[in-house]
């Protein structure tokens, strides 16, 4: 991973075998930068993507692999009360399955690159963008108690 600080935005390109929201994390700690958002393209090789179930409050996990085109990545950083990074972050992913081409997408728990990624991450200025878990669902949101 190598990325860039133009004006206010950074530049982030993920290698081969580098997870992706390891990578737009890592940058976060280094630059010290509380909260973001961000997206991207790349050629990936594998993606745990989660869908939320209400009913039962958990996430369904489905993996996929293969030559996988990264043609949609979007999320957010946000920072709890203690300080901690947390990530926000969806993607679509276009791929060849038994010939026919083929869709996936949904809420990501991680990417890894097979070639290369390109991301843009933007921090927020003025202010800093928290977390907060909704106590009913377990799932964390965007908080802007004292962010003015």
């Amino acid at each position: 991973m190598d990325y860039r600080k133009f004006d206010k935005t950074y530049y982030i390109r993920a290698d081969k075998g580098d997870e992706i929201i390891g990578c737009i994390l890592e940058v976060c700690r280094k630059e010290s930068i509380k909260s973001a958002i961000y997206s991207g393209i790349g050629g990936c090789s594998s993606a745990e993507i989660q869908t939320f179930i209400p009913e039962t409050g958990s996430f369904d996990l489905r993996e996929i692999s293969g030559m996988l085109e990264l043609v949609s990545l979007n999320g957010s950083v946000t920072t709890d009360g203690a300080g901690a990074l947390f990530h926000h972050t969806h993607a679509s992913f276009a791929y060849v399955c038994g010939g026919e081409h083929r869709m996936a997408a949904g809420h990501i728990k991680s990417i890894t690159v097979r070639y290369t990624a390109e991301i843009e991450l933007r921090p927020v200025s003025c202010g800093v963008i928290k977390r907060k878990t909704d106590p009913e669902t377990g799932t964390g949101f965007w908080d802007f108690a004292d962010n003015r």
